[in-house]
């Protein structure tokens, strides 16, 4: 019952079968095999944009400063040199904060408003909705501003809205996006998506600078294209959000347990007496004290291997006041 994080998750199957397929076979390095050719192939299809460039690189932190250091000149506020915060609910970039924080515009004594930073889903398990998105990027277009997409949890979004990635990402502005998979059921890996071919070649010598061009890429392309065909990454998704559906919906009526809102995805935050939290944790269940969000809050958090009888197991437990497993 491990509701820490999606990162104590492994890894789906069929990519650990992808990589033992290749294993004992000699392939071209650097990016020149088969399979690395395949993700951007098979992204260009998931997006319905046949131009679209993709770069492979091991860690979400590495593919959104690789992204932002192309988007952001040195001089600029964003991944330049400042980094500008912006309030919201549910920790959403608001658009009238966003406008109030858009100053110093040609003003060489301010740092420049140079590019939106979006993460769709959030670290408070918030997914803006596609008009939200459309706000946010009108103003960024209005000030000439690039847009960047951290998508850690991308695809848990894309399930929860239902929607087309196409619709949520360069339809609507959306410069590059970091199409999350380590979240997701990847072993490690994330893709770099530039829907403007032209950032493409500046972010390939970026990452071999950065030190993040793998001389065995086919390690993670060919697990990478595995996760991307047949819609495996959707697939993931969907099972991790359901069954963070059901915690909610089974964690309703039990007493000493507030969910702050309903999950978008496959997060979920909720105020939780300690002792309460106690005796689940002692009686098995593994989830994370959240106070920045307020006292007594805790997060749970599923993930694509999630089993219904844990899920069902922590519900009961929870609804017992968990006396019934108490050693």
């Amino acid at each position: 019952m491990n509701f820490a994080s999606d990162n104590v998750a492994g890894t789906s199957p069929a990519l650990l079968q992808a990589l033992a397929d290749i294993n004992d076979r000699p392939l071209p390095s650097y990016g020149g095999d088969s399979y690395t050719d395949e993700v951007e192939a098979l992204c260009r299809e998931i997006f319905e944009h046949d131009s679209l460039r993709t770069l492979l690189v091991a860690t979400g932190t590495g593919a959104n400063a690789l992204a932002l250091s192309a988007l952001t000149p040195p001089w600029a506020a964003s991944g330049g040199s400042r980094l500008m915060t912006i309030e919201g609910d549910h920790a959403k970039i608001d658009p009238d904060r966003l406008r109030a924080a858009i100053y110093g515009k040609g003003i060489v004594h301010h740092p420049q408003p140079s590019t939106l930073s979006i993460t769709q889903m959030n670290e408070r398990g918030a997914t803006y909705s596609l008009a939200e998105l459309e706000a946010l990027t009108a103003i960024a277009a209005e000030h000439g501003l690039r847009v960047h997409m951290d998508g850690a949890r991308f695809s848990n979004a894309i399930a929860g809205l239902n929607c087309s990635p196409a619709d949520m990402t360069w339809r609507l502005g959306v410069d590059v996006l970091v199409f999350g998979a380590t979240k997701n059921g990847a072993l490690a890996g994330e893709i770099v998506v530039c829907f403007d071919p032209a950032l493409a070649d500046e972010l390939a010598f970026r990452r071999k600078r950065a030190g993040q061009l793998f001389s065995k890429m086919r390690t993670l392309s060919a697990p990478l294209a595995a996760y991307l065909r047949d819609e495996l990454w959707l697939d993931n998704a969907r099972h991790a959000n359901a069954m963070a559906d059901r915690l909610a919906e089974g964690l309703a009526g039990v007493k000493g347990a507030q969910l702050l809102r309903q999950p978008d995805g496959n997060q979920m935050f909720l105020t939780m007496d300690p002792g309460l939290a106690g005796r689940l944790r002692a009686a098995g269940a593994e989830f994370d004290d959240w106070p920045e969000v307020g006292p007594d809050v805790v997060r749970l958090v599923t993930a694509f291997n999630t089993r219904e009888e844990d899920v069902e197991t922590f519900l009961s437990l929870a609804k017992a006041g968990c006396s019934p497993t108490q050693s």
